[in-house]
């Protein structure tokens, strides 16, 4: 009887110390973000105006937007550059805390993750070689340069119901697939409208762009499935930010 009571009294202590640790990982993704003192956001800085390297720095629409969260957390911000077709899978693996990438709300994307408020409107353009008549440049039957992952790739170029392309090409960055468009590899590059803007201002002369007239889409914030405190802060930024006009005036100076 006696081992058996002291079985049991062994039980009941383990079950304790696991209860113990269930709370302890339990934090809310908020608390977890407090106490290390940092907001990890996850981003491809090949897209600008919203994310793109300068001096050594990531910089952008959506680093100032982060830099407005951490800040209303009263953490530091760390960004951390990668790969634009990694960062859901990151988010949802809970190696990042949010996800801002110029990130178009998808019904697939909001299976994997949670998404803020829409926070800016755009569109799909083209970028060809200067010289082009767009009014009559037809997309079927070309080469055509897309950034791996985003809207352009996989909603457009690899649609052929949308498109029936002779080819497409996957690059890591758009201004990387505009670079091999100079060299001839691809006849034209697929990417969302500011982006596209800012590569042809940067290469004036040398391409243009234009809009085929494609829906409208909305960007958001990602962060990790059922992280809602998290979301919440975000939320409340973001509409401030939209309220006070401060998202325009960041696109107005990284365009």
């Amino acid at each position: 009887m006696k081992k058996v009571l002291k079985a049991l009294a062994l039980l009941m202590a383990a079950v304790l110390v696991l209860a113990c640790f269930a709370g302890c990982s339990g934090q809310s993704g908020l608390d977890q973000i407090k106490e290390k003192g940092e907001l990890v956001m996850l981003t491809n800085a090949a897209f600008p105006p919203f994310e793109y390297v300068e001096n050594d720095e990531v910089v952008g629409v959506d680093i100032d937007i982060a830099n407005e969260i951490a800040k209303e957390l009263g953490v530091k911000l760390t960004v951390q550059n990668m790969e634009f077709d990694l960062i859901v899978d990151y988010i949802k693996a809970g190696k990042g805390d949010m996800g801002a990438a110029g990130m178009t709300v998808t019904d697939e994307r909001k299976q994997q993750v949670d998404f803020s408020v829409e926070y800016i409107t755009s569109t799909q353009y083209v970028i060809v070689p200067a010289g082009t008549d767009t009014e009559t440049f037809e997309l079927d039957g070309k080469v055509i340069g897309v950034q791996e992952g985003t809207t352009g790739d996989v909603y457009y170029a690899d649609d052929p119901d949308v498109i029936k392309a002779k080819e497409v090409k996957k690059y890591k960055s758009a201004i990387d697939a505009a670079a091999d468009m100079l060299l001839g590899r691809v006849d034209c590059v697929i990417i969302d409208e500011l982006p596209a803007k800012k590569i042809t201002a940067q290469n004036e002369g040398k391409m243009i762009c234009y809009d085929p007239g494609y829906e409208p889409e909305s960007y958001a914030i990602a962060v990790q499935k059922g992280n809602t405190e998290l979301l919440e802060v975000i939320n409340t930024v973001l509409q401030r930010l939209m309220d006070e006009g401060k998202i325009q005036e960041y696109v107005i100076n990284h365009s």
